[in-house]
């Protein structure tokens, strides 16, 4: 690694040189080296960066020591569902996949488009690999439904991965991601690109503990009369960021992000979206919903960009809405629409507030006790967030019950 490079990093932590000796140990490799430099521009990302005030990896991660919690159990997993495990530097696959899957692990780096802008998408795919392929390709055949299980997990110092989707014009694909914390730092990035007419079905579950910090960043792109659907549940972590960025690319396209967060005292859930509607008659809905503890920290920031010619007859809403369960508890929210082009129907909302004081009394007039009242009311508030789950609405229904059980 150049010295230049080394100093893109102002006044590094400690954790930032073990994060440039990682990368000197890895093989040299020019692409490599560039999506590095993405990430040394700003380093681990902090309050003093826009978009990152919230989220502060850089006062979060002060050394790469695995951390005393293992990582949790995954209830995503199910038989007969194709698994791909991640552990740090390596993965495992299973020895007969669907029919129209197709798996292709490459030695060499890809490159990533805007890796500016996603700094610790751009470290998960500097440091994956080593020994083993630094990138996996799957590849989804026209016609094909396809259901593929994730699982980001493992102890060690660090644990970055990366995956690529393409899907085949008119194929669909149901894949599950369960990102379980145990690493010191997990730097995840999953990338989607949908050829006409394909089909995304995605669901995200996260869990981290208070000593971890995560990260998840997807990009997807979207030809015409492409559909994607994302439903996630973030339980968060010391600091955990799950940032899906999307671009329209062709008329007809259309997206669906959904999204609810739970965060405890201690723990940090972050749910970041950019979306570039960047051709005509496209469409857009976004729901989030979030419920927070005392010491807990919830954050959402989704913009909507709307270029001046290629975003005309765009239609796109936002919605974001917390609760704030206890004093003490903190929820952070930046909705925002760019819109430079004049026909288009786009909205966006945001509220935050306590349980329904109404509400609670109704059920405690039927002799349910406080702390069920609460955890019913919170169920239903976040419920509409992940009922584009499909077949995964119930396990993370459970999940969310489960924290709910917990918290009360």
């Amino acid at each position: 690694m150049s010295t230049d490079l080394k100093d893109l990093i102002r006044n590094p932590t400690i954790a930032e040189l073990e994060l440039v000796a990682r990368f000197a140990a890895l093989k040299a490799d020019a692409r490599r080296e560039r999506l590095f430099e993405a990430f040394a521009q700003t380093g681990l990302p902090g309050r003093r960066i826009e978009g990152w005030r919230w989220t502060d990896f850089r006062a979060a991660v002060t050394s790469l020591d695995a951390p005393k919690t293992a990582p949790a159990r995954d209830p995503l997993v199910r038989d007969g569902v194709a698994t791909l495990r991640f552990t740090p530097a390596r993965y495992t696959a299973p020895t007969s996949l669907p029919a129209g899957l197709r798996l292709l692990a490459k030695d060499d780096v890809q490159a990533m488009g805007g890796a500016e802008d996603a700094p610790l998408g751009a470290l998960a795919a500097a440091l994956s690999g080593g020994k083993t392929p630094g990138t996996l390709l799957v590849e989804v055949g026209a016609g094909a439904p396809v259901h593929l299980h994730m699982v980001f997990e493992g102890p060690g110092a660090i644990n970055a991965s990366r995956v690529v989707f393409l899907l085949r014009p008119g194929a669909e694909l149901h894949v599950s991601e369960s990102h379980l914390g145990g690493a010191a730092l997990s730097a995840a990035l999953v990338e989607f690109t949908l050829n006409k007419g394909a089909r995304l079905h995605r669901a995200v579950y996260q869990v981290g503990g208070a000593g971890e910090a995560q990260a998840v960043t997807a990009l997807i792109e979207q030809d015409g009369d492409a559909e994607s659907f994302l439903t996630t549940l973030a339980l968060g972590a010391r600091v955990a960021r799950l940032e899906t960025r999307l671009v329209h690319r062709e008329t007809g396209s259309k997206a669906t992000l959904n999204a609810a967060y739970l965060a405890g005292a201690g723990l940090q859930a972050d749910i970041t979206t950019h979306v570039r509607h960047g051709a005509p008659s496209c469409v857009t809905r976004q729901l989030t919903k979030g419920a927070v503890l005392d010491g807990g920290r919830g954050v959402f920031q989704g913009k909507f960009h709307v270029p001046r010619t290629s975003g005309q007859q765009t239609d796109a809403s936002m919605q974001h809405n917390a609760l704030l369960l206890e004093e003490g508890a903190e929820v952070f929210a930046r909705p925002e629409l760019e819109i430079l082009a004049d026909d288009v129907q786009c909205a966006h909302g945001n509220t935050s507030g306590a349980l329904d004081a109404a509400q609670l009394f109704y059920l405690r007039q039927r002799g349910i006790p406080l702390t069920q009242a609460r955890a019913m009311l919170t169920e239903a508030f976040i419920a509409q967030a992940l009922e584009g789950a499909g077949e995964l609405e119930d396990a993370l229904r459970a999940e969310a019950q489960a924290w709910l059980n917990h918290a009360a």
